[in-house]
């Protein structure tokens, strides 16, 4: 069973809607209990990318690394987010701390509210 915090691979479409290669995704939220599907956003190594502010980094020495199934530092892409059906996920990786979750829920709305 897999829930909100968790990483999870699946093929994470290109913005062109291009079929994207396999990838860790983190589990955001859960859209309604009656649907399987889920807000997700990328997990990606490009920590380069990071837009301040809105995107975070798990590093390797953080507390909550070892859980979550990454090989390296990654970003969580709060900028790349998706809509998908759980159906699509590949397998689950591990988790991120709830702390962690709960800075990516409010960065996005944070986000999401922004003039």
């Amino acid at each position: 069973m897999i829930s909100e915090g968790d990483i999870v691979l699946f093929r994470f479409a290109q913005t062109n809607q291009n079929i994207g290669k396999l990838r860790p995704a983190l589990l955001i939220k859960k859209i309604r209990a009656e649907y399987r599907d889920w807000l997700v956003c990328m997990v990606s190594t490009k920590i380069h990318q990071i837009i301040e502010d809105l995107d975070v980094v798990i590093h390797e020495e953080d507390e909550d690394f070892s859980s979550t199934g990454l090989k390296t530092s990654s970003l969580l892409r709060i900028s790349r987010i998706a809509v998908v059906d759980e159906a699509i996920f590949e397998g689950r990786l591990g988790s991120i701390a709830g702390r962690r979750l709960r800075d990516v829920k409010e960065r996005f709305s944070h986000w999401m509210l922004e003039e």
